[in-house]
């Protein structure tokens, strides 16, 4: 990704955001982002936007309570049908956790 240049405004100083890139590219967390409001009296929105503009931003992903990448039941159902070859409607209508052991017993 290559990062666009931004220009100083009326809430952001080019040094403010000379600042925000050199931490953000150092540790692009939730937690920096909260640091850098903290640090610079903004709401953590706001150091997003800037971030966003200049294109350095990452989305966090998303996880379970676990801390496990989510996965949606679409995916379970296609690896599923994918390995035993055939199609079946009826697995959508399965819970998550069905599916989930299903799909680890065909080897997905």
């Amino acid at each position: 990704m290559t990062a666009m240049t931004a220009k100083a405004s009326g809430n952001y100083t080019q040094e403010m955001i000379d600042q925000m890139t050199a931490q953000y590219t150092e540790a692009p967390t939730r937690a920096t982002v909260d640091s850098i409001a903290d640090e610079f009296g903004k709401t953590a929105r706001s150091v997003i936007s800037k971030l966003s503009s200049i294109g350095i931003y990452q989305k966090a992903e998303r996880v379970t309570k676990r801390g496990e990448p989510i996965i949606k039941k679409e995916v379970y159902v296609a690896q599923i049908q994918e390995a035993l070859g055939i199609e079946l409607p009826s697995f959508e209508k399965m819970t998550k956790a069905d599916l989930e052991a299903l799909a680890d017993l065909v080897g997905n």
